[in-house]
């Protein structure tokens, strides 16, 4: 609970330096995911699969950019497993290290008329290491935020590092957009992820200056660490693992239908600009930043089911109507049914994740916990969003990509209505499956 009097002063002012730090930080981490995502949508298939057709070559470059999801568990369980046992703070700054590293060597990357096949090898290869990056950052920036917040504002302050992601998409964009209109086409795409190194200098000179969480300090002090903490959460939290995966489908492939998809659709399906799409993506993810923390607010008063809930059954109902204001062809239109898809249905549902799922797990497990069920979920929903859409859309038009956010949407509406309520809850409590852990280990907290 806060404290009064001066004491609350120094609470508040440490967690609203944790909060923008974690913002930060995770903007730039998805600014360099995200640039790969518009790079695979507009350039790469010409520039890495120039000997492919049109809609293969962006297959080509969609499956590539599905690489990256592919490693993102791979990280979770990695950098989970390290910040449940030596700390959340040492892995961030080495996850931004990873991303910043291989974007900037993105930038660098010979495409295939200059060496052939290696070209799309070395990209896999970077994508993949983009993957492990971000797959350890969400688990730890999250953590940051939701275990230093006072009680009564959990879902507030862990928004903050969601609201990374509208801030990288944004910053991604606009970087791209603006790119391309001033550099010449040959250097356009790669500008970009060369500016990335800049701003993981920025990144790492915030990060380093944050101190370790209460929650996690104390188990460390007690001597009570998780030995092997992905084993462990499987074992004392397999529904909750499954239940935040499910969760976690609607929110995933919703958004990157409504941001990466929508682009190619734009363009080679209505044949208009490319700038047509990137300008509703840039004012949704603009609005994403005053949208996530109003839902994650949102939830401290009401409870993370409600708002959770509302965003996932918005999306089912939501899902035809989206592509029917696509399909006008007019820019206004097509804005409004981005932002819709976005800022409605994605941020009721992305604004309380952060402290919903980090409430599903015990202090012990909790990277490990929260990291798993979000990453394991990005692979089937968000990493095959853009394949299976650009598939579906290929054979069997856009009814077909409707129905399959349906069915995402549904599979989440069924997690929340199994899933507890969590709002209320201690986050510093000892559960009793993690009693149960520290009596396998043969230890005995010395707080609880």
């Amino acid at each position: 609970m806060e404290r009064a009097g001066g004491e609350n002063t120094g609470q508040t002012s440490s967690i609203r330096q944790v909060a923008l730090a974690s913002f930060v930080g995770t903007a730039i981490e998805w600014y360099d995911f995200f640039l790969y995502g518009t790079a695979a949508a507009l350039v790469f298939g010409t520039l890495f699969f120039p000997e492919f057709s049109d809609t293969a070559g962006t297959l080509a470059a969609f499956s590539t950019y599905a690489v990256g999801f592919a490693a993102r568990p791979l990280g979770g369980l990695v950098f989970g497993h390290f910040g449940d046992r030596i700390g959340r703070k040492s892995m961030l700054v080495l996850s931004l290290l990873i991303m910043g590293v291989a974007t900037f060597l993105i930038g660098l990357l010979p495409t295939f008329q200059s060496i052939g096949v290696m070209a799309p090898i070395l990209l896999v290869v970077l994508r993949f290491c983009q993957g492990i990056g971000v797959g350890g950052e969400w688990g730890g920036a999250v953590l940051m935020a939701v275990e230093h917040a006072p009680e009564g504002r959990r879902g507030f302050y862990g928004s903050w590092p969601q609201m990374g992601v509208p801030a990288g998409l944004l910053l991604a964009n606009i970087v791209f957009f603006a790119s391309t209109s001033i550099f010449p086409e040959a250097w356009a795409w790669r500008v970009p992820f060369l500016f990335s190194i800049l701003l993981v200098g920025v990144g790492l000179f915030i990060r380093l200056k944050i101190l370790e969480t209460p929650s996690f300090a104390q188990v460390k002090e007690s001597g009570t660490e998780a030995n092997m903490p992905i084993i462990d959460v499987f074992r004392h939290y397999p529904k909750n693992v499954f239940l935040a995966m499910g969760m976690r489908v609607a929110e995933n492939g919703t958004f990157y239908v409504t941001t990466v998809f929508v682009l190619t659709y734009i363009t080679t399906t209505l044949g208009l600009e490319q700038n047509t799409g990137l300008t509703g993506v840039i004012i949704a993810s603009a609005i994403g930043l005053a949208t996530i923390p109003m839902f994650g607010a949102l939830s401290d008063r009401i409870g993370r089911r409600p708002v959770y809930l509302f965003g996932a059954v918005f999306s089912v109902l939501f899902a035809f109507p989206f592509f029917w204001l696509l399909n006008t062809e007019v820019s206004v239109l097509i804005w409004l049914a981005i932002i819709l898809g976005f800022n409605v249905g994605h941020d009721a549902m992305y604004g309380p994740q952060a402290a919903y799922f980090s409430e599903l797990f015990g202090t012990r497990v909790r990277y490990s916990g929260a990291s798993v069920g979000y990453q394991l979920a990005s692979v089937f929903a968000g990493g095959l969003a853009p394949l299976i859409a650009v598939s579906l859309l290929a054979a069997f038009g856009y009814g077909a990509v409707a129905v399959y956010m349906i069915v995402l949407a549904l599979i989440t509406v069924i997690s929340v209505i199994l899933a507890s309520e969590t709002f209320r809850d201690d986050i510093n409590a000892t559960h009793e499956q993690e009693r149960r852990l520290i009596s396998e280990s043969g230890r005995e907290p010395t707080t609880t």
